[in-house]
């Protein structure tokens, strides 16, 4: 039996493997960080046998009561098709439990999205004639950090901004980028060519490539997290987001959406910019009338649960959707996936998966769509 996590995004100590039926774990911490959550790691063993894997630090986690709480991890035999498996919290322990039909298989906390098919989405993209590729600079450890642009500059009315993964961790958010920016750039349908005769779309699907790389949880290669930088980023701590706001700044915004996902929450979900400067009875129709578009297009989405909302005047303006509201005037949201299921819609096999954030990805199109006519 070999245990390796020396991999893209791969992330776990081997405490002690001797036994198939006593693994021990540990999640590395996020470079520079205390925070930690993700886990990416392979099993080469035998096949039928049970592998009974105790991730040992779980309760120290950055959202352990609430995040392990009804969560299963996902497991690939082909890195490809991600399912459940049995998964118990003791409330020291993350307990996996799972026979393992091929010799090799691969464990994680979410469906991974590699840096190869993140170039793959790229590459693939430019493809289209209505979408090119910018290079808007380089992270921290040297990797490129890439906006697709959407439409005719030129002549666009308004100007839609979308980004992603700002917390590497959450990988459901580039799997619904995949989704969005593959319909949009589908010129058989009818919503993405009258949204890209109006408008541009600028789109950023993965603002944090190092962490995504690392294996990180939640910050960049500096440990910093990315989404508590939009009042003051530098090219020293946080260069993804210093140089995407100074795109923003040069191109203007209209609309943004903020993609993410939540360790806790086993829904769907937006929070809004209620407590912000700026935040008055305008914004408020303009996020009435998004969730009521978005309702409108898929049972995936829900209202009910979600983040507490700020009081007036008490919002954290270093947040990305707070700041870009503040900003510009104008409506900005943070979109929230499970990183377990949606609870309104389960699906015991594969819980909240690729397949379902690449769909919401889609359907948010036609919420944006419906939320401009």
């Amino acid at each position: 039996m070999h245990i390796s996590a020396g991999f893209d995004s791969g992330n776990i100590d081997v405490l002690k493997a001797d036994s198939s039926d006593d693994i021990q774990l540990a999640i590395k911490k996020d470079h520079q960080s205390d925070f930690y959550q993700w886990f990416h790691f392979r099993v080469h063993g035998e096949r039928d046998q049970q592998y009974v894997m105790k991730i040992t630090n779980a309760s120290g986690s950055a959202y352990a009561s609430k995040g392990w709480e009804g969560y299963q991890a996902v497991a690939s035999y082909d890195r490809q098709n991600w399912f459940r498996v049995p998964t118990d919290y003791d409330g020291t322990n993350l307990t996996i439990t799972h026979v393992q039909e091929e010799p090799v298989c691969y464990y994680a906390y979410f469906a991974p999205y590699s840096w190869e098919r993140h170039q793959d989405l790229i590459a693939g993209s430019q493809q289209s004639l209505d979408c090119t590729p910018v290079h808007l600079g380089e992270t921290l450890d040297g990797r490129e950090l890439t906006m697709l642009v959407a439409g005719d500059e030129a002549t666009a009315k308004r100007k839609i901004w979308v980004i992603a993964r700002q917390h590497p961790g959450e990988t459901m958010a580039e799997w619904f980028m995949e989704g969005f920016i593959g319909r949009l750039l589908d010129d058989e349908d009818g919503v993405a060519r009258s949204l890209l005769s109006e408008n541009v779309f600028y789109l950023v699907p993965n603002m944090n490539p190092d962490g995504s790389v690392r294996g990180h949880l939640r910050t960049n290669a500096v440990g910093v997290n990315l989404n508590r930088e939009w009042q003051e980023p530098s090219m020293e701590k946080s260069p993804e987001v210093y140089l995407v706001r100074q795109m923003m700044e040069q191109k203007g915004l209209d609309l943004c959406l903020d993609i993410h996902g939540d360790e806790g929450l086993p829904y769907n979900f937006l929070a809004g910019s209620e407590g912000t400067p700026s935040f008055d009875d305008n914004i408020q129709a303009q996020q009435d009338k998004f969730k009521e578009a978005l309702l409108a297009v898929t049972p995936e989405f829900q209202t009910q649960y979600g983040y507490d909302i700020s009081a007036p005047g008490q919002a954290n303006m270093t947040v990305c959707t707070n700041w870009i509201a503040d900003r510009f005037g104008t409506l900005a949201y943070t979109l929230e996936m499970p990183f377990k299921d949606n609870a309104d819609l389960p699906d015991p096999d594969y819980g909240w998966s690729p397949a379902r954030a690449m769909q919401l990805g889609e359907d948010v199109l036609t919420a944006v769509w419906r939320h401009l006519k």
